[in-house]
């Protein structure tokens, strides 16, 4: 009987997920970033409650381009998160279980969350 030669090794860049996969993945991530950024989300936001100094410091804080774009991956992360959770209880109660209609909801959420992305980032632009 001839065996089949297996890799021994793992190579993530030979691996291609489909859609739905990459989706769930970015769900985890996603969920992750936001529970990491959390604490400093919320030091942000007490910063525009509190003292007028408190609030200056808040300003200089938003206005650096690297806290910009950390804020822009963050607003992402949150709605492919939101999306992702949406797609994933109608999973769960066995709606959109067949291939074509999963991956179709699965490239729908990327769709929809860019094009939120898009619209309130021009919107927060052009205020």
């Amino acid at each position: 009987m001839m065996q089949k030669k297996r890799p021994i090794f793992l190579q993530p860049a030979k691996i291609r997920l489909p859609v739905p996969g990459i989706v769930s993945i970015l769900h985890r991530i996603s969920g992750l970033a936001l529970f990491i950024c959390l604490p400093w989300l919320l030091w942000l936001f007490s910063g525009t409650l509190s003292k007028e100094s408190a609030f200056e410091c808040y300003q200089a804080w938003v206005h650096n381009p690297l806290v910009i774009v950390v804020l822009i991956l963050l607003l992402w992360a949150f709605l492919h998160h939101a999306l992702a959770g949406i797609r994933f209880l109608f999973l769960d109660v066995h709606k959109g279980l067949q291939l074509p209609t999963a991956r179709a909801t699965a490239k729908s959420v990327l769709v929809i969350e860019f094009v939120l992305l898009v619209i309130i980032v021009g919107a927060c632009w052009l205020l």
